[in-house]
């Protein structure tokens, strides 16, 4: 057989390889499209209270191209029951179940393990109090239209949903504002930003020595020598370099349904135990590639050290993360398995996740008590190589020199600063420099950059709470 025609073999057969495996993810589309609008309706509702029909709008408004698929959706909130059911041309069924205190999740037909959650016993928290009980009404006239400008809507198209935002500044709260309909205790999604949280609990284990960050990670599945997924290391999954197979998380468009790593998280029910049976693309290490099936992994791990159930590892984040914090309006949303969906259903008041920003402010204490192991903050904030975003472990970041890094400084971003990200909209920004913590929450586009109007509210926030501004009750 000569060159040429092996060439041609082989390429006819990668091509009807591929087509093949694009057919199969298109079968695929109905029920990830489906599940992805069931799971929002149905915590957004049930957990956050907010109006179905306006979360909708908002979501699908942030998502370039899902309008394609949405026009054609029936969706049925059953306020009795606590469930959504949501259909795409009476095809693709996604079901979506309330349970309290766990939030949603999406059925697939099976049992949903660890139905019976503990009774929430908040111990006293660490973390001196940010707040009174009542709004923080901004605290200088530069605040006040800092705000005004973050929640003002564009004349016309991309709209940002701006729905919260508290500044935060020498850890007690210096404005905060809110949109109809939620408040200071209303949890919210934080997409992605609900890696950062599951992160510091795997910094919790690592601090009381359960995981170490460069060791291979305790997966029964990779035990096995001369599996090359053995060696794999907590690091990689925290920064995304483990090198598994399952496409990209992140962009949230129209195409993204097509991603293995979504099939993991709306079709399946135990979402950990797909990622890990994931092939390698790459040699651990070497490639960068965001996917939230690494932090479904790390999920595994926390559920796995906590005691192997749902309710286990609710005690475990409250006794040594949430209740510290005095993070009281947190859910950790499951999947059906009984795993924390780490990758991005964490849902927080925005002072709660403002509390977190604190705890990195403060490199990882509450009060007196050390929560997050000495050196876990820096290492959290470090550059990750290939990371164009500018990403580190668990953070992002604006330190190094990558591409996002520099974009976001050139915008006005001071260089030390590191915040948890999910998309369409959602930050949590830490400032070493100016002891500032910013949440940001809405629904916005992922693109342009200026969409959600976040480069704007940093600078504005950063000069009004800057050395010589004057805010009220401060020197």
């Amino acid at each position: 057989m000569t060159r040429r025609k092996l060439f041609l073999i082989l390429a006819a057969s990668t091509a009807c390889g591929a087509l093949a495996l694009s057919a199969a993810r298109a079968r695929d589309v109905p029920k990830v499209a489906t599940g992805f609008v069931a799971n929002i309706v149905c915590s957004e509702t049930f957990v956050s209270g907010l109006d179905p029909r306006r979360n909708v709008t908002e979501t699908i408004d942030a998502m370039p191209g899902a309008r394609l698929l949405t026009w054609a959706m029936d969706t049925e909130v059953d306020l009795d029951r606590r469930d959504v059911t949501v259909t795409l041309f009476g095809l693709g069924r996604s079901h979506a179940v309330y349970r309290e205190g766990l939030g949603c999740t999406l059925e697939h037909g099976e049992m949903l393990a660890d139905t019976a959650l503990p009774p929430a016993r908040p111990q006293a928290a660490s973390l001196p109090e940010i707040a009174g009980p009542v709004l923080v009404a901004p605290q200088s006239p530069q605040l006040a239209a800092a705000l005004d400008r973050a929640f003002a809507e564009p004349a016309e198209p991309p709209f940002r949903h701006t729905r919260a935002v508290v500044v935060m500044k020498d850890g007690r709260i210096v404005a905060e504002r809110y949109a109809d309909g939620i408040g200071i205790e209303t949890p919210l999604l934080g997409f992605s930003m609900s890696k950062s949280a599951i992160s510091a609990l795997i910094g919790i284990l690592v601090r009381d020595g359960k995981l170490a960050v460069d060791r291979p990670v305790p997966i029964a599945v990779w035990q096995d020598p001369k599996d090359p997924r053995h060696a794999i290391t907590v690091d990689e999954l925290l920064r995304h370099t483990a090198g598994l197979a399952l496409g990209s998380s992140l962009e949230a468009s129209l195409a993204s349904v097509l991603e293995p790593v979504n099939r993991m998280k709306y079709m399946e029910s135990d979402m950990a135990a797909f990622a890990e049976r994931a092939a390698l693309e790459g040699v651990p290490g070497r490639v960068w590639n965001y996917h939230d099936g690494n932090y479904l992994i790390l999920s595994h791990l926390i559920r796995n050290a906590a005691g192997g159930h749902a309710a286990d590892v609710m005690r475990f984040a409250r006794r040594e993360l949430f209740d510290p914090l005095g993070m009281r309006n947190v859910v950790m949303q499951f999947d059906a398995a009984g795993t924390p969906e780490g990758s991005g259903a964490m849902m927080a008041s925005a002072r709660d996740w403002a509390r977190l920003g604190q705890l990195y402010l403060n490199d990882g204490m509450a009060g007196d008590k050390r929560i997050l192991p000495e050196g876990w903050v820096k290492y959290s904030a470090s550059p990750t190589p290939n990371g164009w975003v500018g990403i580190g472990a668990g953070f992002w970041t604006n330190l190094g020199d990558s591409l996002g890094a520099n974009f976001r400084v050139k915008h006005g971003w001071p260089r030390d600063a590191f915040f948890a990200k999910g998309t369409i909209g959602q930050y949590a920004i830490i400032v070493p420099s100016q002891h500032l913590v910013i949440v940001r929450l809405g629904r916005s586009p992922n693109m342009p950059p200026e969409a959600d109007g976040v480069f704007e509210l940093v600078r504005d926030v950063v000069t009004a709470t800057s050395t010589g501004a004057r805010l009220a009750g401060g020197n």
